[in-house]
């Protein structure tokens, strides 16, 4: 670490930020982490959208008049709510499956090999950018990454625990500040999308720039050359 931050390092010394190995325990767990968070996104975007209650309570008027019931709003609404919550139901069982998944990955943070640990990594990055100001491309790009991950890391972990606060909020202390604890669950997924958006299109770019199998890298887990 004294010989990183006393010197720069050139961009030979630094394996492009994607280019590094990954463990059969990481790619599982990066595979399944992805398909379980989708799955909790699309069941917020349903939830919020085409089965909003009161974006369906007209409709269930509607459908029960053609069958010769005649329901008031109140009674349609409770219809209507009802599917909603379903969604709701699910999207907190996908929640508690995330909590595990995180729980996983720290499991796995302190099994895997000391090169491959992520705060290895991150101390790599740290140790670059202060032993060399002017880092070239690679490593900027590098350290941009890494920064990226840690950045993620931290709203993933306060959307599970505002999250777990919104699930058990029968608890007194959840109970008591239970609209703040949503406003911030509500807010920070915001910022998980961008970070999707903005990680899928990176690793887009490198995978069709100059670091190409970036894709295939996180599925054989070999180091790219």
């Amino acid at each position: 670490m004294n010989n990183m931050t006393s010197q720069p390092l050139s961009n030979h010394d630094l394996p492009a930020a994607f280019n590094e190995p990954h463990s059969l325990a990481i790619r599982i767990w990066h595979w399944t982490f992805f398909i379980v968070l989708t799955a909790s996104l699309v069941t917020v975007l349903f939830a919020s959208t085409v089965f909003r209650t009161r974006n369906n309570i007209t409709l269930v008027q509607e459908q029960l008049q053609e069958k010769g019931a005649i329901v008031n709003t109140d009674q349609a609404r409770a219809v209507a709510h009802e599917f909603s919550d379903k969604l709701w139901d699910l999207h907190r069982l996908i929640g508690y499956v995330l909590c595990g998944l995180l729980l996983a990955r720290i499991l796995i943070e302190i099994t895997q090999p000391g090169e491959e640990k992520l705060r290895t990594r991150i101390k790599k990055a740290i140790g670059i950018k202060r032993g060399s100001p002017a880092a070239g491309g690679e490593q900027q790009h590098y350290i941009r990454v890494k920064t990226g991950y840690v950045v993620f890391y931290v709203l993933i972990l306060t959307m599970a625990l505002t999250g777990l606060g919104l699930a058990f909020e029968d608890f007194p202390l959840f109970k008591e500040f239970h609209r703040p604890i949503k406003q911030v669950h509500a807010f920070v997924q915001y910022f998980i999308y961008a970070y999707i958006l903005i990680h899928l299109v990176g690793v887009i770019r490198a995978d069709v720039g100059r670091n190409r199998g970036v894709v295939s890298g996180m599925i054989h887990g070999k180091e790219i050359q």
